[in-house]
Parts: C-alpha cells; structure tokens; sequence
C-alpha cells in the first residue's frame, strides 16, 4: 500500500471518529434508538457528496428506500432541537473558543414557493439581492483566530403570520412565539450565549441591527464591545456639544491627516484595503470606555461607510477595523453551509422541520471547519505543508 493510500485511510478514519464522537455528544438528547440512529445518517447525509441534500436524497443515501424516517426525524420525532443547539454551541466553543472571539450576527434568506411554509412572504433577501418570496433566517455565528461557526438561529416570523393565529397553528408554530424584530432576535441569542458564558469579546453586525439603539444598549450594559454597522443618516452624539449630527455630517469634519490606509482582512480579490477614520462620540456610562463612529472610505471612487462603536478607551484604530471586517468573513460561512452542508436544502413547511434541518445542518458546518483545521494542523507537523 502507498503512502498516499495509507495518507487516505487514515484522513477517512479520522473523519469517522470525528463524527462519531459528534453524534456521541447530541446521542442523548434522542430518547428512542431509531431517531438516536437516523440522526447520524443525516449527518453523514448532509457532509457527503449529495447535490441536493433533501429527504429523498437524504434516505437514498443512508440506503433507505422511502424519506419516510428522515421526514419523521424532521416532524415527528421526539427530540428538541433547542437542547442539540445547545450542544452544537459547546462544540464549537471547545474548538474555536478564544477570549476574544468576536459574536456575529447577520441574516439569509431561504427563497420558497407559496405561502404555506411558515415565515415566508414577499420581504426583501440579500441572497437574492431583492424583494422575493423567501424565509428569512437570524444567525449568531462565532469567529476567532482558530475558526468561525454558527452557534444559534432564530426563525424571523412576520406580523403578518403572528396577527394570523389559524395560519400559525397549520404551521405548528408555538401559540407563545409572539412577533420580534430582527433585533429583538439577535438580542435573545446574544443572551443564551452571555448565559453560556461563550468566550468572546465583541460584536458586530449590519446596519438592520446596528441602527437599533435598543440593541447597542443592550451590548453596553452587558459590557461587550461592538462595531455595528449605521446608515449615513443614523444621528449620533458627538463627544462635544450636545446637538446630534448624522454620520455622514461627522465624517465631513474629519482632517484629511486623520485617515488611515489600513486592511480589514482578506477577500477574494486580496486585501481589502480601505482608508479610515474615527470620531469620538458622547461618553458611555460605563467607565474605561467609549464610543466611536468609525468611518470607512473607498479608495477607489471614495464611498463612506459607517459604524458606531464602543470598546475600552485604549482600543486601536486598527482594532476596531479587525473586528469591521469579521463581519463580512461570515458571508463565506453562509455559503458553505448552504453549498456544503445543505443549509438551504431543507423542503419543510413547519415551524418543527425548520428549527430541526437548520440546527443540524448548523452541526455539520463546524465539523466541517475542525475536521480540517485538525487535518491541515496533522500535516503541517508531518511536513506535508509548507
């Protein structure tokens, strides 16, 4: 047998072991042994090399004749999907956790047909750049130096279902489930992870939360450092005076010598090279502390962006753009996990069948991110990579 051969067998029993030891640690909360078994298959399911990852292709790949167990693990069976969130969070705490982990919010769509799937109505998706019939999915992701991944999701329930109890009993949506803004969302999530006590240090989001001032006092009285995102019209305190100025009137008074050429990481195209700036703004309560708005300009036709801040008073420039660009990394993990792991793939209707196919999916997407951080990490100390 070749090196390479035996390079191969060992990479396919390492991922085996893995992924055992994955479902060993979510194995508990499945009371009865045949969901407890499918569960696997459907992890394996969502990680093998399926073009299209749904209940048909799903079964047919575990060897199953019908979808028949694979839409029962999804509708019927007994198991929370809330509980296994909980485990996929301490995975990946375990594995990516660093004390200055950085939590991301940020949202996708889920483009469906009628109007039957719970949630789905004609509202704008960036996935599809436009107003469309779709879902649309809150995330929390998790992003430091060894890694990122999502570790919670909420389903964004229009006033249109909530004001619509019949509608939202066909979908078994939970008669408490009451109508919360994408905001109101994020925030529940940033609290389980505060309750978890997830290591991280900042947080930063688009303009959809990052106008929200209950959202940015919420992270202040919680003691995290954010950089969120603002439209040009979002009004701000600056540190002296008291009238309030938009970002945009902020940022016309910058001296040219304060802008800063600085990357916010890489992209596609190589780094992504901006200039920058911050303003100082009104003084938080909390001591040590305080507020920016950082301003980010084009190098190439001079376009502004804007973000409000808070950190600790010594927080670099620097810094503060570190934690900007984390945001836009998340996009890549969207689409793995929709390319990858079938995130999207799922054909459920039903408040239940959601939460379940995306926490799973939401399981398989870090496996993915350690099993080859570990592989790469195996061959670098072999001297395979350079």
């Amino acid at each position: 047998m070749s090196e390479a051969d035996e390079a191969a067998i060992e990479e396919i029993q390492g991922w085996a072991a893995g992924l055992g030891a994955l479902h060993a640690r979510i194995a508990g909360r499945f009371v009865r042994a045949e969901p407890r078994r499918r569960v696997l298959a459907y992890l394996r399911g969502l990680l093998g090399n399926i073009g299209r990852k749904n209940g048909w292709q799903l079964a047919e790949h575990a060897g199953e004749r019908t979808p028949d167990g694979m839409q029962r693990l999804l509708a019927t069976a007994d198991w929370d999907p809330d509980l296994v969130r909980d485990d996929l969070r301490g995975y990946v705490v375990e594995h990516l956790g660093d004390p200055g982990g950085v939590l991301v919010v940020d949202e996708t769509g889920f483009l469906k047909k009628g109007t039957t799937s719970v949630g789905v109505q004609r509202q704008y998706s960036g996935t599809a750049g436009k107003v469309d019939n779709c879902q649309l999915g809150v995330f929390l992701a998790y992003a430091s130096v060894k890694g990122r991944a999502f570790i919670d999701r909420e389903l964004y329930l229009p006033k249109a279902w909530t004001e619509d109890p019949a509608r939202c009993r066909a979908a078994r949506v939970p008669a408490e489930v009451p109508f919360r803004t994408k905001p109101q969302l994020a925030r529940v999530m940033l609290q389980r992870a505060l309750d978890a006590e997830v290591p991280a240090s900042w947080v930063t989001a688009d303009e959809a939360y990052g106008g929200d001032p209950a959202l940015r006092r919420f992270l202040e009285d919680h003691g995290l450092s954010y950089v969120l995102a603002v439209k040009s019209t979002e009004p701000l305190r600056p540190a002296e005076g008291s009238a309030r100025a938009t970002a945009t009137q902020l940022a016309a008074g910058v001296p040219a010598q304060q802008w800063v050429a600085c990357s916010a990481g890489h992209g596609a195209k190589g780094r992504r090279l901006y200039d920058w700036a911050r303003v100082a703004l009104a003084a938080p309560a909390a001591a040590g502390c305080q507020r920016w708005l950082l301003v980010r300009r084009s190098r190439a036709d001079g376009e502004l962006a804007f973000y409000a801040c808070f950190a600790p008073a010594s927080t670099s420039l620097v810094g503060l753009v570190r934690v900007a660009g984390v945001r836009w990394a998340i996009e890549e993990s969207f689409q793995c996990a929709k390319g990858e792991v079938g995130l999207d793939h799922d054909e459920v209707r039903r408040w239940p069948g959601w939460y379940r196919h995306i926490t799973l999916a939401l399981l398989a997407h870090p496996f993915l991110t350690v099993t080859r951080a570990q592989a790469t990490t195996t061959a670098s100390a072999k001297g395979e990579v350079a």
